[in-house]
């Protein structure tokens, strides 16, 4: 299955691991004593969060951060931290002082483009990804996020052009092909969508955000069977696609797709 956290078509908050700390911590000039203890420090802060324990996660980022104020990699992971818990203002700020502390990297305005995007600041985002891009141009996690900005702007076939970029700079990014599937069906391209979608499904079939979708999208094709078929899984997986105002306001899936699944859900054709 897929690992993704939900924001705008699952936008990703991409974590400095421990190698990416390595150039930050350099100009510092720390002593291995404190090389240690930063890095057992960030040992426990992602053992933290790979546990889902944001609170404890965001503690010890501080504790480093105190430690070492100039570690650009310490404010932008708390950063994650505080977007993990639904706090994207105050994310923001640390996204900030981690781009003021390394313009030069890409992480830290991939990160601080996600908190805008969950800001609905859709514009100032996509010029986060471009950043990004500039430095990298093959970095598909911003192909694919940019993507999801001009989505929620309603630019719907510039976002598919960018998925499908991020698709060909990385053919195993699931995420990728579950957004330009999604967004093929808003467009209108519907018989593309659910090939794509039941495509991606043969590969990971509890990635179950692409199967909710494709119950919506069988339940208005007149495929009742199939959906309700499919449908069986969600709910197994996941029971907050039956919530509209999580998909409109916190997953923010497009108009069209969540109007058939309501349909499917109140059972109207």
């Amino acid at each position: 299955m897929p690992h993704f956290i939900t924001a705008i078509f699952l936008v990703l908050f991409l974590l400095f691991h421990p190698a990416a700390i390595a150039p930050v911590q350099a100009q510092i000039n720390i002593t291995e004593a404190e090389s240690q203890q930063l890095d057992a420090l960030v040992k426990k802060a992602f053992d933290a969060t790979d546990a889902g324990e944001f609170v404890a996660a965001e503690g010890y980022w501080t504790d480093l951060i105190k430690l070492y104020p100039d570690n650009a990699a310490g404010w932008s992971n708390r950063g994650n931290s505080k977007m993990s818990q639904n706090r994207p203002q105050e994310a923001l700020a640390d996204y900030n002082k981690s781009v003021e502390l390394a313009p030069n990297y890409p992480d830290p305005y991939l990160n601080r483009g996600a908190a805008l995007e969950s800001l609905g600041r859709w514009d100032e985002a996509i010029a986060d990804y471009d950043r990004v891009l500039s430095i990298n141009p093959q970095d598909a996690a911003a192909y694919n996020n940019r993507g999801n900005a001009k989505a929620g702007l309603g630019k719907w076939n510039e976002a598919i052009a960018d998925y499908q970029t991020a698709m060909q700079v990385n053919s195993r990014f699931s995420t990728a092909f579950g957004n330009n599937a999604i967004a093929l069906y808003q467009v209108g391209k519907t018989d593309e969508a659910i090939k794509a979608m039941k495509n991606i499904l043969r590969k990971y079939p509890n990635y179950t955000d692409v199967r909710a979708a494709l119950t919506a999208a069988l339940w208005a094709n007149k495929r009742a069977g199939e959906a309700e078929s499919n449908w069986v899984s969600v709910e197994n997986l996941d029971r907050r696609y039956r919530d509209l105002n999580w998909l409109k306001n916190i997953r923010r899936w497009p108009p069209s797709l969540i109007a058939d699944l309501e349909k499917f859900l109140t059972l109207k054709s």
